[in-house]
């Protein structure tokens, strides 16, 4: 069982007064790729939220990463969050500073204090992200499937054991689409986990993995090929 990095075991989540899940369960090892899906208003946001400590669980047990989400107290929280890297669909890039800058920042606050380090670990998670060359430039400089890459380097940088990409191509043409997906496998196949929640069915079929449908506050497995 030492390979599980995410383990959901009759879990409840609650958001408000209102359940979004009833008793779920999922086991994820490290190394895996897979997909979350379901219709608006599933919960897919809201298990994601969950496994970075933002929704607290009150009931069943839930893990990632070594870190018990049951027990985890507010100050251990950054530690969790710095072994997660976290992509969003409308890439969340600060717009008034260079993409150096938002990525410096982001060290900064997770306790990087030596600027050739910072600067080195920008360039190499610039580079395997494909963007060389763009460090210096504003965020509204890129295209839409640039900015999506430099988020994934920001989730890059303090060598996450597992990234959680909400919705990361719902604001992309396909082309780009696909352009990121190959890239989140290219990240997974060195042994990154990576839990992507997405409506774009299409890219499931072009891609297909392991894939969890939210539904009827269940999670259930299904075939790829058959969504």
């Amino acid at each position: 069982m030492n390979d599980l990095i995410i383990n959901i075991e009759g879990v409840n989540i609650h958001q408000m007064n209102h359940q979004v899940f009833n008793n779920i369960n999922l086991k994820i090892t490290k190394g895996e790729f897979l997909y979350l899906i379901g219709d608006t208003g599933s919960g897919k946001s809201s298990l994601l939220k969950s496994l970075y400590a933002e929704i607290k669980v009150a009931t069943g047990n839930i893990s990632i990463a070594n870190h018990d989400l049951r027990k985890i107290k507010n100050k251990d929280i950054p530690l969790l969050r710095r072994k997660i890297g976290i992509v969003f669909q409308d890439f969340q890039l600060l717009t008034d500073r260079t993409i150096f800058e938002n990525l410096e920042f982001v060290l900064k606050a997770t306790g990087w204090k030596k600027k050739t380090e910072i600067s080195d670990r920008i360039d190499e998670v610039l580079q395997s992200v494909y963007l060389n060359g763009v460090k210096n430039k504003m965020p509204y400089e890129l295209s839409g499937g640039e900015q999506q890459r430099a988020s994934i380097a920001r989730a890059l940088l303090n060598h996450p054991k597992i990234i959680i990409a909400d919705e990361p191509t719902g604001s992309l043409d396909p082309e780009k689409s696909a352009k990121i997906i190959e890239l989140l496998k290219e990240i997974n196949l060195k042994g990154t986990t990576i839990l992507i929640a997405t409506h774009d069915y299409l890219i499931i079929k072009k891609y297909p993995a392991r894939t969890i449908k939210c539904e009827d506050q269940k999670i259930i497995e299904i075939d790829p090929q058959n969504i």
